[in-house]
């Protein structure tokens, strides 16, 4: 097989390892989680390693990090390497399964930045998260000039009904600051549409 096709490999920026609390930290509320999330995309933009985007997955009964991911779309070169998608990637590959549902415990819980775009909503369901929690709205994110997608007005019914708890608007005013920061900044933004 070509070298070029054999494997697709997502990295987590260097300095994210650094700003991660002990492996055992309790991260109690889902306040505590956001902050996690909305620390780690304002580093992100900090140090110029992705977009202003951030998530990260938890387990639902100790509150413990399972894996955090942020926003890698330019410097991996592949558009599916959104915050979310590396997230579960990374928690999926650390528990060494596909389905982050079948652990025989509470559950897990993604904590994302942004409410997810259209691309990252079709993967909620098939990660097997039993809960989900956003900072800024979608409407935040295309107000810098990212394109979210096109999702189901009705998308959160959609998941509750796969018994997908979720919640929006936590720390907004917080999140969508981080997103105006990358934009004040001079960060790229990209998209399907857009020449960068």
């Amino acid at each position: 097989m070509n070298p070029r096709f054999s494997a697709v490999t997502l990295q987590l920026p260097h300095w994210l390892e650094s700003e991660l609390p002990a492996a055992d930290h309790i991260f109690a509320t889902p306040e505590d989680r956001m902050g996690l999330v909305l620390r780690l995309a304002s580093l992100n933009i900090k140090h110029q390693t992705g977009g202003p985007f951030s998530a990260a997955v938890f387990d639902l009964e100790s509150g413990t990090l399972i894996a955090p991911g942020v926003n890698i779309v330019v410097a991996s070169h592949a558009s599916i390497a959104h915050a979310e998608m590396v997230a579960v990637s990374m928690a999926q590959r650390s528990l060494l399964t596909h389905d982050l549902g079948s652990l025989g415990n509470s559950g897990t819980q993604l904590v994302t930045s942004v409410a997810p775009c259209a691309m990252c909503l079709g993967a909620v369901p098939w990660s097997g998260v039993r809960s989900l929690i956003c900072g800024a709205r979608e409407e935040d994110a295309n107000a810098i000039g990212f394109d979210e997608g096109s999702k189901p007005t009705d998308w959160v019914a959609q998941l509750e009904t796969r018994g997908i708890t979720v919640q929006n608007d936590l720390m907004r005013d917080a999140a969508a600051n981080v997103l105006k920061t990358y934009k004040e900044s001079g960060g790229a933004i990209y998209n399907g549409r857009s020449p960068n």
